[in-house]
């Protein structure tokens, strides 16, 4: 390279020429360098597949294992006949006290979720939505009515909801607990005189359980105010009011003294001021009791908790009206965790007269009234929940009570078993047959004939069945009546109608069939 000019032209030159040898330089070693990465990519794929044919190469290896999710569970025809029946009765009760039906939607925006269930909010299921928006799975029913009212601007409803709620907590399936499970809800949303709709609540409560005929059960009931005083004459500081109150509430699971554990070593409460709740939680009673607390040196002194006894007594006054106090006690323990409490509360329990297990006993009446099975139906007052989801915090004042369906379900399957009760899973009322072959066009006409008049009837699906078969078919799924149809039986224009269970018989003309269908099935 020849280059005329100044010595520093030649100086730049050589510069020039050094840096683009090293550009060169790096840039050949860069395709080497990717060449040798290529390489051992393909090296490593090629292993990996190897260890595959070897670890997966036999697909019946990799068997899928088919079952529900944990926490759920499949129902059968049995068992949903179980529930449509559990089903029946409450929707029919909640119906005689005139209330009406909504729905809302399975899933919340979480921020309508949050802040509304203090510790219990842990449970809840949050949802990933593609959309942007933070999504959770309802964890009951009460929030989202509490929406709807301040949403749609209602002041005044009594309704009814059935749907299922999600709660991730640990399930014991064997005791009808579980992450997906229906909510049977009933609530009278107003500005009502004092304790009138609480008291149907508690009405509505006793006449379900009674109905369902589950067995003894108890409906205890308190207030959130008597339980806030309860606290501040004992001691606990403001800030751990709800927290404690929900360690109170295992008092139907834990003994009284890890309750007290609980609140000293977890909480923080001082061992004495665990002490005087422990006094007052292991009190029971009725209306006596009541007046007996608003004479209590201690208790007397809080405004809320004489509030709470007052209007306590009120209840009790309604609930001799509605003849339901023989099932009814005040119980101090009861506390109910949800955070959004602000009045009367309730629970029910099932009782059995077995002695309580050491680990189940706690201080006091209740462990010598019979051992709780689990709660069946809860709730209570909650005055503030729908001021706040109202821009002016406008209140709506409500009460409601919850059935836990899924427990009462376990115990009527229970039942049923130990009873060998046989239970239909159908409704039919007749079974449309054939005498002889070649009938099939005059079964599926006169099939056709009972549908049309309201009759739940069934046909067999085959062209020539034997008649064995088909009576066979009514006794196994309880089918009541049979109607046979015969050559010469079309050739008189009649039926024969035959009753399962006597295995009489009776011919009747095809016009009155339909009445005579109707009037035996009223009579079985």
């Amino acid at each position: 390279l020849r280059i005329n000019g100044p010595s520093h032209h030649l100086i730049e030159c050589n510069q020039l020429i050094n840096n683009e040898y090293v550009m060169i330089r790096q840039a050949s070693d860069c395709c080497m360098y990717f060449c040798l990465c290529a390489q051992q990519i393909d090296e490593e794929v090629s292993k990996l597949l190897q260890l595959k044919a070897q670890l997966g190469g036999d697909e019946d290896k990799h068997t899928f294992v088919l079952k529900t999710a944990k926490g759920t569970r499949d129902y059968n025809p049995k068992q949903m006949a179980i529930r449509e029946k559990v089903f029946d009765t409450i929707i029919r009760c909640f119906k005689r006290h005139g209330a009406e039906t909504i729905d809302t939607p399975v899933f919340e925006l979480k921020e309508t979720l949050t802040g509304k269930y203090g510790e219990d909010s842990k449970l809840i299921y949050d949802l990933k939505d593609q959309g942007g928006e933070l999504l959770s799975l309802r964890y009951d029913l009460t929030v989202p009515f509490a929406r709807y009212l301040a949403m749609n601007k209602i002041t005044n409803i009594k309704r009814y909801h059935i749907a299922k709620v999600y709660r991730r907590d640990n399930p014991a399936m064997t005791r009808g607990r579980y992450r997906e499970f229906y909510q049977c809800d009933f609530d009278i949303a107003g500005q009502y005189d004092p304790m009138i709709p609480d008291a149907e609540c508690l009405k509505i409560v006793h006449e379900i359980l009674s109905e369902l005929d589950l067995g003894d059960f108890r409906i205890k009931v308190n207030d959130r105010r008597i339980l806030d005083g309860m606290f501040e004459v004992c001691g606990v500081p403001d800030d751990k009011f709800r927290t404690i109150c929900s360690t109170v509430d295992k008092l139907d699971k834990m003994s009284w003294e890890d309750v007290k554990n609980e609140m000293v070593n977890e909480k923080g409460l001082a061992s004495e001021v665990a002490d005087q709740i422990g006094e007052y939680v292991s009190m029971q009673g009725g209306k006596d009791m009541a007046e007996k607390l608003l004479q209590d040196p201690k208790l007397s002194q809080s405004k809320q908790a004489c509030a709470g006894l007052a209007d306590m007594k009120l209840l009790f006054s309604y609930l001799e009206l509605f003849n339901v106090t023989d099932k009814v006690v005040f119980d101090l323990s009861l506390a109910r965790g949800l955070d959004y409490y602000t009045g009367v509360i309730c629970e029910a329990v099932l009782t059995q007269t077995t002695s309580a297990p050491a680990t189940q006993e706690r201080n006091g009446p209740a462990g010598e009234e019979g051992v709780s099975v689990g709660s069946v139906a809860g709730g209570g007052r909650y005055d503030g929940l729908v001021g706040m989801f109202d821009l002016k915090g406008r209140k709506v004042p409500c009460i409601g009570v919850s059935i836990g369906i899924e427990r009462v379900f376990s115990i009527m399957e229970q039942k049923a078993e130990a009873q060998a009760e046989k239970i239909r899973t159908t409704e039919t009322q007749v079974l449309v047959a054939s005498a002889q072959k070649n009938l099939l066009e005059e079964r599926l006409k006169l099939t056709a004939e009972l549908w049309d008049a309201g009759i739940k009837a069934e046909v067999l699906y085959k062209k020539n069945p034997k008649l064995l078969s088909q009576l066979q078919h009514c006794e196994e799924t309880g089918i009541p009546l049979v109607a046979i149809l015969g050559e010469q039986e079309i050739k008189d224009g009649v039926v024969k109608l035959r009753t399962v269970a006597t295995r009489e018989e009776v011919d009747v003309s095809r016009a009155e069939l339909v009445e005579e269908v109707k009037k035996r099935c009223q009579q079985l």
